[in-house]
């Protein structure tokens, strides 16, 4: 059996706020460590059929880049959970979330009607 490894870095400051993110995969196309500034990880227990996070970012995160972490995060939950499930309607409803957030968010403009 293949197996393929996932590994985060993070670098705290004095009272334990992440100041630095890192993070390599085994098999994502690319060399050596990348930096990033937020992670968003969820794990399902099956054990306790519950949703296991963590939820990370450093302290240079901007409000507007989050805002559109977030946005953008929301359309691909839609698409995973679209490809998981084959509920289309559902999958359209989330994506019709993320743009009502994206608008309210700022980083989508309102289209008023």
């Amino acid at each position: 059996m293949k197996q393929s490894e996932i590994k985060f870095t993070v670098s705290l400051d004095e009272e334990k706020v992440p100041v630095k993110l890192e993070w390599e995969a085994s098999d994502s196309g690319m060399e050596g460590t990348k930096v990033c500034n937020a992670t968003l990880l969820t794990i399902w227990d099956p054990n306790e059929n519950t949703t296991l996070r963590i939820d990370l970012w450093t302290k240079d995160m901007l409000v507007d880049d989050m805002k559109r972490f977030f946005y953008e995060n929301f359309f691909t939950l839609a698409d995973t959970y679209q490809r998981a499930t084959n509920d289309v309607e559902l999958s359209s409803e989330i994506k019709k979330f993320a743009t009502e957030f994206g608008k309210k968010a700022g980083i989508l403009e309102s289209t008023k009607l």
